[in-house]
């Protein structure tokens, strides 16, 4: 898991980490026995916007004797009704009804689903929601297999073209596009309390990221910007780039082994991540060079509300919609891929700071150590040798360097599988 970090695929690095923690918790299972009187089927369930998950475990006696889960489109739900109001009557129309149903949320109008389980059942059926105890314990676990479930059927669907394809329709409708958008570039600056800010640059085509693509820029804490000026900045930067290198002739560049332009191709639509004041600032950069042809949109957290240029109200996306899931993949990974380089930044200023403690250590020697390792955690893997081995140290400085080094080991973000500096 921390080598998958280490090399920025947290993605991996996270599904390692759901790993072990179910090994743990099977470890733990094994080794402590349920009660001999506990019978029960024990349900939860995982949402996203598209769809959800439900798991069921059945124990009897003590003991797990089946389990069980099923997707389900939340199109397909009710408005006003849960996932587990819609899903119990169908589930126990084709499984043996125990007498204690246990869940991690209450349906609606439970007794009277009660009632009609009891008289399909012909004995008596008590739905509960356990919050303590023994039972809390297993609904915390069917709750992690429910989730496993969905990101296994969602990172599947996700490669799915005619899912993405129906996801681009929606969004070119909703968003009055004309034509369904095949590139989406999506836009997000990271920063802590305005310094060390970055920004990223991802590129989705045909509903699909194109790693190839993603551009990361670095942004100078001296201009002082806020979140809306940066976008403002970062937006022109690489528009300018686009204007620069739209009427190159690709095929002679490639003739005389050129290497490709970067930022030749327009996106059709821009999404940045925020609302209305950042909307705005991307407005102004397109409209100060004078590009008219490119689409925009900002993508609210707080309400994920999908906002336009000069619009004084956001566009409001069905809930369970393929195309406010796809604008949200778009933004999620955007603003992730710029906080592994806000992390980044962060650790070679973090090192600058540590090596500018050490009075022994001229300009000269700073930079290559800041050059050759990066980071405080690449120099504290490096032994005495190893730093001597930097043309200009030697072991005398090598050892005294060592002897500056923070004692602490990094960490890994159990949320995210991500390296930590300490």
């Amino acid at each position: 898991m921390g080598e998958a970090a280490g090399n920025e695929e947290y993605e991996k690095a996270a599904r390692l980490r759901d790993q072990l923690e179910a090994l743990r918790k099977a470890a733990e299972s094994s080794q402590t026995a349920l009660s001999e009187n506990l019978s029960a089927d024990v349900l939860s369930v995982h949402e996203e916007i598209t769809h959800a998950a439900i798991s069921i475990f059945s124990i009897r006696e003590g003991r797990v004797v089946g389990s069980r889960s099923w997707i389900i489109d939340r199109s397909e739900v009710l408005e006003e009704e849960s996932v587990i109001t819609a899903a119990l009557p169908r589930i126990y129309a084709e499984t043996e009804i125990p007498r204690e149903i246990l869940v991690d949320q209450l349906p609606e109008y439970h007794e009277s689903l009660e009632k009609l389980l009891e008289a399909q059942a012909q004995h008596s059926v008590k739905i509960s929601q356990p919050h303590r105890g023994e039972k809390f314990d297993l609904i915390q676990t069917v709750k992690r297999n429910a989730y496993q479930s969905l990101i296994q059927y969602l990172s599947k669907r996700s490669n799915d073209s005619a899912v993405s394809g129906r996801a681009l329709e929606e969004i070119s409708e909703l968003l009055d596009l004309g034509e369904a958008p095949l590139r989406i570039e999506c836009f997000d600056i990271s920063n802590i309390q305005g310094t060390n800010m970055v920004a990223s640059m991802v590129v989705f085509e045909d509903g699909q990221p194109k790693k190839s693509e993603y551009r990361r820029f670095a942004i100078s804490d001296d201009l002082h910007f806020d979140d809306t000026r940066a976008m403002y900045h970062v937006l022109s930067r690489r528009l300018k780039r686009y204007l620069a290198e739209k009427d190159l002739d690709h095929e002679e560049i490639a003739l005389q082994g050129g290497a490709r332009p970067k930022f030749a191709y327009p996106p059709q639509l821009i999404v940045v991540d925020g609302g209305a004041p950042q909307v705005a600032a991307a407005q102004a950069a397109l409209s100060d060079l004078g590009i008219t042809n490119i689409a925009l949109c900002g993508l609210a957290k707080r309400l994920e509300e999908v906002w336009l240029p000069d619009s004084p109200d956001p566009v409001i996306f069905p809930r369970h919609s393929e195309g406010l899931y796809l604008l949200q993949r778009i933004r999620d990974e955007a603003h992730r891929f710029a906080i592994t380089f806000h992390r980044s930044k962060r650790s070679r200023v973090m090192l600058e700071s540590l090596l500018d403690e050490i009075p022994q250590l001229g300009e000269i020697r700073r930079s290559a150590l800041l050059e050759h390792f990066g980071s405080v955690t690449a120099l504290r893997k490096a032994d005495i040798a190893q730093i001597s081995a930097i043309p200009g140290i030697g072991e005398k400085i090598a050892a005294l360097i060592v002897e500056h080094l923070p004692s602490a080991e990094p960490g890994v973000d159990l949320q995210t599988g991500e390296i930590l500096e300490r």
